[in-house]
């Protein structure tokens, strides 16, 4: 598989730090990494601007590294509503997103993209659920999604209590006289003959 070389303008996740080359996809560098202006291309004129620049993007990295670790203090422990349509067993008549996410954050006073938001699948069920929100490539904090159907029952989830119907229990109290009239070779109850009924011969 082809790869092509990349300097890291910041850290990247499950990739490397700034300042490091790395080898990565085609598809990614140019799908992700160079438009999002986190890596330039590793040519020897790239390392050696890189090099005149180092100082000047570690002090802007540092500085917006200690902005987002402010923010992450002052809404530690964000947890947001998201009002869904569900059916009784608390499925979802559709699923949240990361762009979900974002808006309710937004409207709660945290201003974040949508890419910012780490979901690693869908939430589809109502409930609480924690989502990595990353402010920063070195700053991340957890922010909880109450998924309800109403103010009310976003109230209730985060009381702790339960807003889905519970499943009926399973009538246990029939089942062995049942099982003892299925066994092979078990007397049947005798039936009383009616009045006037002559006996079976």
């Amino acid at each position: 598989m082809a790869t092509v070389e990349v300097i890291l303008l910041q850290r990247v996740e499950k990739l490397g730090q700034m300042g490091e080359v790395v080898k990565v996809k085609p598809g990614f560098a140019r799908n992700f990494l160079l438009p999002e202006k986190k890596a330039i291309r590793a040519s020897k004129d790239n390392l050696s601007h890189f090099e005149e620049q180092r100082a000047q993007l570690e002090a802007q990295n540092l500085k917006r590294r200690e902005e987002a670790e402010r923010v992450a203090e002052r809404v530690g422990g964000l947890s947001v509503v998201i009002i869904r349509q569900a059916g009784e067993s608390g499925s979802l008549y559709g699923s949240v997103s990361s762009r979900d996410i974002a808006d309710a954050c937004v409207a709660a006073g945290l201003t974040i993209e949508r890419n910012q938001v780490v979901l690693e699948h869908p939430i589809k069920t109502l409930g609480l659920a924690t989502v990595r929100v990353v402010l920063h490539p070195e700053v991340s904090i957890p922010v909880v999604a109450n998924v309800a159907r109403s103010q009310e029952e976003a109230e209730k989830q985060a009381r702790g209590e339960s807003v889905t119907a519970p499943e009926e229990e399973p009538v246990e109290e029939a089942a062995p006289a049942v099982e003892s009239l299925l066994e092979e070779g078990a007397e049947q109850p005798e039936i009383p003959a009616e009045a006037g009924e002559q006996p079976a011969a």
